[in-house]
């Protein structure tokens, strides 16, 4: 079964243009996510899909396969689902193009659910929320499952929500306590892996009213009644959105545990 990942990769940003070439220790952050992927045992072949001919060269100075895109795109999905048209491959993996940090062998835990079970339309990982501040933060997207690990919902509220739990406490102290979080508390990490069927039946769904209300893509899927399996992984994602991020990145490169 062919795995292919794409990388959507677009110049334009409100908070961040050019975000994909932005410098990381002498490096594009396009490439750092490129190099990522390349270390999985289970993708065959990683391509960027960008809609700006700077990336595009970027990706090919250091040897990288990269295609143009559609400038019209509103999610890195669509962008996605265009590159996949033209490939024979029977699964897609989205990687973010923001993910400096990401490793293959992270990326292949979510490959392997569809793998192992073909009636599986769509994967993705999670990640345990050790620390309050990041349960309440409506930018950490949360995860409820059932207990096959099959996604319920996502939000960017807190889910699942411990009624006995003092959140009064929690808010006037929310850096002091590590763990007052039951084990069963989640955040999403946005690296979907599709049956290529599906992807392309995704990207001509219209956006569901939850989606809409939440600003989350994947509930467009759940809304619609199909299921997403979750992969529990041990990963801290640390997402480029500004300019600042780049140095908690580059924290991180220097310093790894």
């Amino acid at each position: 079964m062919k795995v292919v990942a794409i990388i959507p990769a677009r110049y334009g940003s409100t908070r961040f243009e050019g975000k994909p070439l932005a410098d990381i220790l002498g490096k594009p952050m396009i490439q750092w996510v490129y190099e990522g992927v390349c270390r999985s045992k289970l993708i065959e072949d990683v391509i960027v899909a960008t809609d700006d001919q700077r990336i595009l060269e970027a990706v090919q100075s250091f040897g990288g396969k990269g295609v143009m895109t559609s400038p019209d795109h509103s999610t890195g999905t669509d962008r996605v689902a265009e590159a996949a048209r033209k490939l024979r491959a029977e699964i897609i993996v989205n990687v973010q193009g923001d993910e400096p940090l990401i490793k293959g062998p992270i990326i292949d835990k979510g490959i392997r659910p569809l793998l192992a079970d073909d009636t599986l339309p769509m994967s993705t990982l999670m990640t345990r929320i050790e620390e309050v501040k990041d349960w309440l933060n409506p930018h950490i997207v949360k995860v409820a499952t059932d207990q096959k690990g099959f996604a319920l919902y996502f939000s960017r509220s807190p889910i699942p929500f411990p009624r006995d739990l003092h959140i009064d406490r929690l808010e006037s102290n929310p850096f002091g306590t590590k763990r007052p979080l039951p084990k069963r508390v989640f955040k999403h990490i946005g690296i979907y892996v599709y049956r290529q069927k599906f992807l392309q039946q995704f990207s001509k769904m219209k956006p569901t009213p939850l989606e809409k209300l939440e600003k989350l893509e994947q509930l467009r899927a759940l809304e619609n009644g199909y299921r997403i399996k979750m992969t529990v992984v041990n990963y801290e994602p640390i997402c480029v959105d500004t300019p600042e991020d780049i140095q908690k990145v580059v924290t991180s490169l220097s310093h790894p545990h």
